[in-house]
């Protein structure tokens, strides 16, 4: 009986030894993930200038892009209005010449 209860005696040690290592396991696996999320975060933190930089020079040449275009279309548009003033001009001066020339008839 002896034997047994020491034998039952060191299997609870070997056990709380497995138990105490681990819990020091565990505890050294989070202070390591600990310190490596802190590490990612820090990474990230240093890299946030670089990247609003990055999203930055985009939007500017996607601002120059629709600037040019707008300017564009716009220069199309003033052609097409000059030429159509132009083509409408000696309409224009025909009809106010006939009005004019009426208003003298037309006591």
């Amino acid at each position: 009986m002896e034997d047994i209860l020491k034998r039952l005696l060191e299997v609870e040690i070997n056990a709380e030894k497995l138990v105490a290592n681990a819990q020091s396991q565990r505890e050294t696996m989070v202070h390591q993930t600990l310190l490596d999320t802190q590490q990612t975060e820090q990474q990230f933190k240093s890299h946030i200038p670089e990247l609003k930089a990055n999203l930055l020079q985009k939007a500017e040449l996607r601002a120059t892009q629709t600037i040019a275009e707008l300017q564009k279309r716009y220069t199309e548009k003033k052609i097409q209005l000059n030429q159509l003033a132009k083509e409408n001009h000696d309409k224009a001066l025909d009809a106010a010449l006939q009005l004019f020339m009426n208003l003298g008839k037309n006591p």
